[in-house]
């Protein structure tokens, strides 16, 4: 997934337009949809900064690691399921 794709899903996860994640950010609007677009590259501090204010540090760490979340989320169920049934008969 795009870096820019990324940033509107979390933005708009967050339910957050582009107006006032820009105001959140101290941004301008034009540099939120720059980003969004991939017209502006994105900063270590900006990407942190728009993690925390979405509430998506996940997706971030999910982007930079380049993996899907849901597919990590899954198998972490899967783990969990087995790890339960494997510890079942311990406890």
């Amino acid at each position: 997934m795009e870096i820019g794709a990324t940033l509107r899903k979390m933005r708009k996860g967050a339910g957050l337009s582009q107006d006032s994640l820009a105001e959140k950010l101290h941004m301008s609007t034009s540099n939120i949809s720059r980003l969004e677009s991939n017209k502006l590259k994105l900063t270590l501090e900006d990407a942190k900064r728009w993690a925390q204010e979405t509430n998506s540090m996940d997706m971030l760490i999910a982007l930079m690691l380049n993996v899907d979340v849901a597919s990590v989320a899954h198998m972490l169920s899967q783990l969990t399921q087995v790890a339960t049934i494997l510890l079942g008969g311990i406890i």
